[in-house]
């Protein structure tokens, strides 16, 4: 099983290149079983998620195919993506796939809207929480499909198509929104959705679907308004820039020091993490190339903050932040509110010499002087990142195990900070 081996103390210098977003790949991928005719997709990080993404919608008979490079583009370039779902041939979704990638539930929604019927494996449970697929079940229900759940499985039928119908969510769901906007596509009639997710995936989700014919207005607001159409055609688009990438890349040159240029990305798509990062003490700018962060040394000043749905602070950038916060001079607080096991990273951030106080949702960080290098163990994706920040500024040598979870959303992580500077490796075997 691979490892990376980190040595800290070196700042980070020069620029890294953004990917694609993943957590807007992966439902644009799943769009492609909306239409006949061929998604192409550009922009595509090459992520371990997406690969396994390409296998459960090739259970369900779509083809898909990676296009060739194209002359001046770059290592760290992202893929074209080529999805044909000419054929539906297969309308379950066994638990096998399912269980390991959470998002590929969502393949539920336009399968339903399209070939009316699905059969979906549950999930399974999270290692950061529950996440329940309830509010998604209740969008296809308001829809109008009929739903039953028998051996572990979603059995979702609406034989003569969804209606379009009022969505209400109790509260804001990424996902819920996601399988709205997909089913609703193709619904008869107009559906409306209250308290809708606003994050720039949302948008950018959006903004495909209407290029193949859809009729989607509000996306990024609370009240999404869709006016169902008969079919979608193909489209080409291109996947939006990485917003908890570059939080992440953003906090590391925090915590390391240094002044890097984040390129092809938008501060507009994470502004309430950057405002944070400012509030440290951490030189943030945007450029006409994206986004420029640097740190000359002085002090981290601590802050406090609560994760919140977009606009507010990601919870996926949570665990980056504290890392960073276990070297402000001073107490910090960080309160999680969307998953109610998002602070599995703490212990690990402990063994580098952190002094992090749990108090149900909130965490207090007592900044120190110096962190030490130390083995640590990745837990989930976000929390795996977590520890090579803190291993960029820590004394000595640190070893990551369990690295598989950061090629989930890292697009080569190692090798964009080995190019600023950062002694870093990946250990094979």
């Amino acid at each position: 099983m691979d490892r990376i081996r980190i040595v800290g103390g070196r700042p980070l210098q020069g620029s890294i290149p953004i990917s694609g977003a993943k957590n807007a790949t992966l439902p644009l991928m799943i769009a492609s079983l909306l239409t006949a005719d061929p998604l192409i997709l550009e922009n595509v990080p090459r992520l371990a998620d997406v690969r396994l993404l390409q296998r459960i919608l090739g259970n369900h008979g779509v083809d898909v195919m990676i296009g060739g490079k194209r002359a001046g583009e770059s290592t760290y370039d992202g893929e074209t993506l080529h999805l044909s779902a000419a054929r539906i041939v297969d309308t379950t979704a066994p638990y096998d796939l399912v269980s390991r990638m959470r998002a590929s539930f969502w393949v539920i929604g336009p399968l339903v809207a399209r070939i009316g019927e699905a059969k979906v494996s549950m999930p399974g449970g999270c290692a950061i929480g529950t996440r329940p697929v309830d509010l998604l079940i209740m969008v296809l229900e308001r829809l109008g499909a009929e739903i039953a759940i028998d051996g572990g499985y979603v059995l979702a039928r609406a034989p003569r198509g969804l209606r379009g119908g009022d969505i209400a969510f109790p509260k804001v769901t990424v996902g819920g929104t996601h399988t709205a906007l997909m089913a609703a596509a193709l619904a008869d009639g107009t559906t409306v959705i209250d308290n809708a997710a606003r994050e720039p995936e949302i948008v950018d989700v959006a903004d495909c679907l209407n290029k193949m014919g859809a009729r989607i207005s509000g996306a990024g607001s609370s009240r999404i308004v869709i006016d169902g159409v008969a079919r979608l055609s193909g489209a080409r688009h291109r996947v939006l820039p990485d917003r908890i990438e570059t939080g992440t890349y953003a906090m590391a040159v925090a915590m390391a020091g240094g002044d890097v240029l984040l390129e092809n990305t938008r501060p507009d798509l994470l502004q309430t993490a950057l405002d944070v990062l400012s509030e440290s003490g951490v030189v943030v700018s945007a450029t006409n190339e994206g986004v420029r962060v640097a740190r000359n040394g002085a002090g981290i000043a601590p802050v406090t903050v609560r994760t919140a749905p977009f606009p507010g602070f990601p919870t996926d950038l949570q665990a980056q932040l504290m890392a960073l916060m276990t070297r402000a001079k001073g107490t910090s607080r960080i309160t999680e509110t969307i998953f109610e096991n998002r602070f599995m990273h703490v212990q690990e951030l402990v063994r580098f010499g952190a002094r992090i106080h749990l108090d149900g949702e909130t965490a207090t960080i007592e900044g120190v002087e110096q962190l030490r290098g130390a083995p640590v163990m990745a837990t989930d994706l976000r929390a795996s990142v977590s520890l090579v920040i803190a291993a960029l500024a820590a004394e000595g040598e640190t070893m990551v195990h369990r690295v598989y979870h950061l090629d989930r959303g890292f697009e080569r992580l190692e090798d964009k900070l080995a190019a600023c500077g950062a002694e870093i490796a990946r250990i094979s075997g």
